[in-house]
């Protein structure tokens, strides 16, 4: 059984209205949530063996956050400018060139496609509850966890369990 972790970026920053949307930084709330999101999947035991993060300043920072509370088994993570406002098909394809021997896999990119591949790969047994919060909204620094039989290659819409929705804000309180 492998194990697939949608991580959607923190909170970015506005004040810099005239950076281009690529080069956006986190904000003091972003920074918070990132971290917070990476102790959450270390208490957990779900850190990933593998880690693809758009390039993009943003996911970058969220990353380098949240991996900072993950711990020395923590992975380095492959910056890919092809995730940067990627689509669900593209994600999905970049998922299906995940390394055969990776078991538990960690995306970390942006909305709508980090949403819509989200809703789009819960399939049979996925859990009720989170699946109501993922579809009502992704929002910044939530995390969906996935279970899933068989290769990376293999992985189809409709083809993962949903087992976890999780958003900084469940966890803060």
């Amino acid at each position: 059984m492998r194990e697939l972790l949608l991580l959607r970026h923190a909170k970015s920053s506005w004040d810099e209205l005239t950076r281009d949307d690529f080069d956006r930084p986190l904000s003091a709330r972003g920074k918070a949530a990132a971290a917070l999101m990476g102790r959450e999947v270390a208490a957990r035991g779900w850190v990933p063996d593998e880690a693809l993060v758009s390039a993009a300043l943003r996911t970058r920072q969220t990353w380098r956050l949240a991996v900072a509370e993950m711990g020395e088994g923590a992975p380095r993570a492959t910056r890919d400018k092809a995730l940067y406002m990627a689509s669900a098909d593209r994600l999905l394809a970049l998922i299906r060139k995940a390394p055969a021997g990776s078991c538990r896999l960690l995306l970390l990119g942006h909305n709508p496609g980090m949403e819509d591949l989200a809703a789009g790969l819960a399939g049979p047994g996925s859990d009720a509850a989170a699946l109501a919060r993922l579809r009502a909204k992704f929002p910044t620094a939530a995390l969906a966890r996935f279970t899933v039989k068989g290769p990376w290659a293999g992985l189809g819409f409709a083809g993962a369990r949903l087992t976890h929705f999780l958003r900084p804000k469940d966890l803060s309180s």
